[in-house]
């Protein structure tokens, strides 16, 4: 009887078919990292597990995965997602930050109330409590994409350097405006001047 179970990555392969599982119907550990798993993953019914991690894989949609989890995994106390555009933190995009991974937390145990640890994080009594109040709320929506938006075509990329400079061959100094305004996101400040030293 099974208990545990890798799966490691053969990339060289296109299918990445999971239906032999169905025979680990005890199974209560499943390691998927680094298997190039997307949005069809399908998973068969294993009551027992209670710890999988998908870690470093290609899922976008959280909320598919999380409803199919939830059908499919009802023992399931640890999820481990990092590495995933659906977890998102600033390792996978910069453009992330830490508040994006709360509202992340905070959905993911909406939808799977009985986890007691998220991404080796141990999940705690105040966000459990905030999940129930406001999980349904932090789903992240993508925008759709219009038919009608204009696709920027790398020529007309914007530069903040005048058109001479532009060039690869041209390497002289050049002094422009820039068009980007920097509000200090994620900007710690002066955390390291003390106040002797202003």
């Amino acid at each position: 009887m099974e208990k545990y179970l890798s799966l490691r990555g053969n990339h060289s392969s296109n299918k990445r078919s999971l239906e032999g599982l169905s025979a680990f119907g005890s199974l209560e550990e499943l390691i998927l990292d680094n298997n190039l798993l997307g949005d069809d993953l399908v998973l068969p019914g294993l009551p027992r597990l209670h710890t999988l991690t998908l870690n470093k894989n290609q899922i976008t949609d959280l909320e598919y995965l999380l409803d199919h989890l939830a059908e499919v995994t009802p023992a399931l106390e640890y999820l481990s997602l990092l590495g995933n555009v659906a977890c998102p933190n600033e390792l996978v995009s910069l453009e992330k930050d830490e508040e994006d991974y709360k509202r992340y937390r905070c959905f993911v145990l909406h939808k799977l109330p009985n986890l007691k640890f998220l991404d080796a994080q141990k999940v705690t009594t105040q966000e459990r409590e905030e999940a129930l109040v406001r999980g349904a709320f932090m789903k992240v929506v993508k925008p759709k994409a219009s038919s009608d938006s204009v696709a920027v075509s790398p020529k007309s990329r914007y530069t903040p350097l005048p058109s001479a400079s532009r060039e690869l061959t041209s390497h002289r100094g050049v002094l422009g405006k820039c068009r980007y305004v920097y509000y200090g996101k994620n900007s710690e400040g002066n955390r390291f001047i003390r106040d002797d030293q202003l």
